[in-house]
């Protein structure tokens, strides 16, 4: 089929990153994370800014593979400070496991099935190695780690590496955590950087894939939101996008409500894991700042502060969290340029 389809020409691409720009905008987002950087993504990335059409202020973080080489590293560590007006690198990012759902998340006790006792990286230690040698070259380093025993495999590499740049290291999605690794957390200064939306459908009754294929004190450890806030640890909230929506709006109520927004008949999964109106706000403004190191320039509106704002047609925090997902974004604004305003 790939042979039947014309390859998209350079500037065809870049027109077709900035139309995703856009839509992004129009939900509001100003910042983003782009997790899958490469150094071929820095140029087009230099390309949009340079046409005007870099409308979403990103930080971009190399993405490292078990099979990186010594040497491949040492090019991408002159890379550390490659950035413009509105991006910038110096970050890596990590696969230590994978997901729940295929059973492919690394675990302290096996799922009823007997999966989850592998890690993404053949040997830990050279991913332990390997975030030790972008963290010593000041890179501040995000590891996907869902599963429990994953979680804790990157707060032992954070701890052995250090933090030697201005941006705490962070993990993603942490999905099952348990009581040991979450004190770590705040004391370690690591960062939790979750995302509300990966909880959908754990409202729905009955057989459900992420519940099925773990232990049950594993489920009763799933999605610690309000654990993870209550332990003082940086909490930030994003989208994962594409694998799930990128509006912050469902995130929002999601965050509030653990169960879907508007079906007030369904009952929230673990509802102490909820977090206030004003948490769930934080997590896409504040905290978000604060987990790549930037909440002296960004994350909320006062003077000496970037210019990036939203507008939206309601107080996100007196709103119910029901009828979020319907409030309009009325004006996105980043870096001082209107680049969406609602008819």
């Amino acid at each position: 089929m790939s042979a039947l389809v014309p390859e998209r020409t350079p500037a065809q691409r870049l027109d077709a990153y900035v139309e995703t720009l856009r839509r992004l905008n129009a939900f509001g987002l100003t910042g983003g994370h782009v997790m899958i950087g490469d150094p071929g993504l820095f140029d087009r990335i230099d390309e949009l800014e340079a046409r005007g059409d870099l409308t979403v202020r990103c930080v971009v973080p190399l993405l490292q593979e078990p099979g990186v080489t010594d040497e491949e590293i040492e090019l991408q560590l002159a890379l550390r400070d490659r950035g413009g007006r509105r991006w910038r690198a110096g970050a890596a990012k990590f696969f230590i496991d994978g997901v729940i759902d295929s059973g492919t998340a690394w675990l302290f006790e096996p799922g009823p099935g007997g999966e989850g006792m592998h890690p993404y990286w053949p040997d830990p230690d050279r991913y332990a190695e390997v975030v030790a040698r972008f963290a010593h070259a000041g890179f501040q380093c995000a590891t996907h780690a869902i599963g429990d025993r994953a979680v804790a495999a990157a707060l032992d590499a954070y701890k052995a590496a250090g933090r030697h740049g201005n941006a705490p290291h962070r993990i993603e999605h942490l999905e099952t955590l348990r009581d040991t690794e979450l004190a770590r957390l705040a004391a370690e200064g690591v960062a939790a950087s979750m995302q509300p939306l990966h909880a959908e459908g754990q409202d729905e009754p009955g057989p459900f894939n992420w519940r099925d294929r773990l232990q049950p004190e594993q489920v009763a450890n799933g999605f610690r939101w309000g654990d993870i806030q209550r332990s003082g640890a940086i909490l930030a909230f994003g989208s994962d996008w594409p694998v799930v929506s990128a509006d912050p709006r469902l995130g929002l109520a999601w965050a509030r409500l653990r169960r879907e927004p508007g079906h007030p008949e369904r009952t929230p999964f673990l509802p102490e894991q909820a977090v206030s109106a004003e948490v769930a706000l934080a997590g896409y403004t504040t905290e978000a700042a604060r987990v790549v190191g930037e909440d002296h320039l960004g994350g909320r509106i006062a003077p000496g502060m970037r210019a990036d704002l939203t507008g939206l047609g309601a107080d996100p925090v007196d709103c119910p969290a029901d009828e979020l997902p319907d409030v309009p974004t009325r004006l996105t604004v980043v870096d001082g340029e209107i680049v969406f305003r609602s008819e």
